[in-house]
C-alpha cells in the first residue's frame, strides 16, 4: 500500500496528500471540464461531488473542495482513495498494460535442443546463430547466449526459438529460467535481429548461390509439402542443398533442432527417403544429410 500524509494548507479549501516517492514530472491541474480519462486517480477523486479541482506535482495531489463539507469528515476517504489508486498506477496516468508474450517450453526429438514457442510470429522466416561470436546482428540470440553460459546454438524461426545446449546442464535445471528470459526479452520490445531472416521457400539459396533446376525444385516441393511441416514442428529446418542426378542422390540441409540430432540419420533413411522414392522414383534412390 502507498503511504500518504494529509498536510493542511494556507488556503482552508485546499489539502495536500503527500507521498513518499515522485508522482510525475512537472505538474497538472484538473477541474470538471478537464480531459480525465488517462488519469483514473482524478476521476475517481471527481465521483465525490464536493471536489472541486486537483493539483498534481512532484509528491502531492491537492484537492480543492467546495464549502458543502468539512475536512475532518471527508479528508480520510480521500486518503484511502488516492492510496488504492497509486497502487495500480503509481505514476498517476493509467499504466500502460504490456503486450503479453507467453512462451511455453516444447521437447524435440534431438534431446541437447528444447523448443521455446510464442502464441505469436517472432520473424518471418528463419535465422540460425551457430555459436556466440555469430551473435553479434542478431540480439535476442546474442542475449541468450550472454545469459546462458550453457548455449551453444539459437535457431529462430516464425514463432519459435529453438536452444542448443552443452552437456553442462539438464533441461529439468534451467527450462524455465530459458523460457521466462525469452518471454521478458520479447514482451519488452526488444530487436530480433540486425539481418534479413531467411526465406522458407528456398532457404538454401544463399548458401548455394542458384536457382534449383526443375529436378531439384520437384524435389524441394515434394519436401516442403510433406516433410518441413513435421520437422519445424520439432523446432527444425530441412532443405534440399544438393542433388546428384547421376547417382539419384538428394543431399538435406539439417538446421536448428534436426541438427546434430542423434535420431537424423534415422529419420531420413525410414522416412524422408522413402516419401521421395514414393513421389519421385525417377529421381530419388537415396538421401544423405548434412548437418548445417
Amino acid at each position: 500500500m502507498r503511504q500518504i500524509t494529509i498536510e493542511p494548507t494556507a488556503n482552508p479549501k485546499v489539502m495536500k496528500f503527500i507521498a513518499d516517492y515522485t508522482l510525475i514530472p512537472g505538474s497538472v491541474e484538473l477541474d470538471r471540464n478537464s480531459d480525465i480519462s488517462e488519469i483514473p486517480l482524478a476521476q475517481e477523486l471527481f465521483n465525490y461531488p464536493f471536489v472541486d479541482k486537483i493539483f498534481i506535482t512532484a509528491n502531492f495531489v491537492a484537492v480543492a473542495k467546495e464549502d458543502t463539507v468539512e475536512w475532518e469528515h471527508v479528508s480520510e476517504s480521500l486518503k484511502n482513495v488516492i492510496e488504492d489508486q497509486l497502487l495500480e498506477n503509481p505514476r498517476i496516468y493509467k499504466s500502460k498494460k504490456r503486450e503479453l508474450f507467453p512462451i511455453y517450453a516444447e521437447m524435440t526429438p534431438n534431446p541437447n535442443v528444447m523448443k521455446f514457442v510464442s502464441q505469436r510470429f517472432i520473424v518471418e522466416g528463419f535465422i540460425e546463430v551457430k555459436s556466440k561470436e555469430a551473435a553479434d546482428e542478431v540480439p535476442l540470440a546474442k542475449a541468450i547466449f550472454d545469459e546462458f553460459e550453457f548455449v551453444e546454438e539459437v535457431f529462430i524461426s516464425d514463432n519459435f526459438v529453438a536452444v542448443t545446449r552443452d552437456n553442462s546442464v539438464e533441461w529439468h535445471q534451467v527450462m524455465v529460467a530459458v523460457r521466462g528470459f525469452i518471454a521478458e526479452y520479447l514482451q519488452q520490445g526488444n530487436k530480433v535481429s540486425n539481418i534479413e531472416p531467411q526465406k522458407h521457400e528456398n532457404p538454401v539459396e544463399k548458401l548455394i548461390n542458384r536457382d534449383y533446376t526443375d529436378d531439384e525444385q520437384k524435389i524441394s516441393d515434394i519436401l516442403n509439402e510433406y516433410v518441413a511441416p513435421a520437422v519445424e514442428n520439432d523446432g527444425g529446418k530441412i532443405s534440399l542443398l544438393e542433388y546428384d542426378a547421376e547417382n539419384k542422390t538428394a543431399k538435406m540441409l539439417l538446421q536448428g533442432a534436426c541438427s546434430g540430432c542423434p535420431s537424423s540419420t534415422a529419420t531420413l533413411k525410414g522416412g524422408i527417403e522413402n516419401i521421395l522414392k514414393q513421389f519421385a522414383p525417377e529421381l530419388v534412390e537415396k538421401v544423405e544429410a548434412v548437418n548445417g
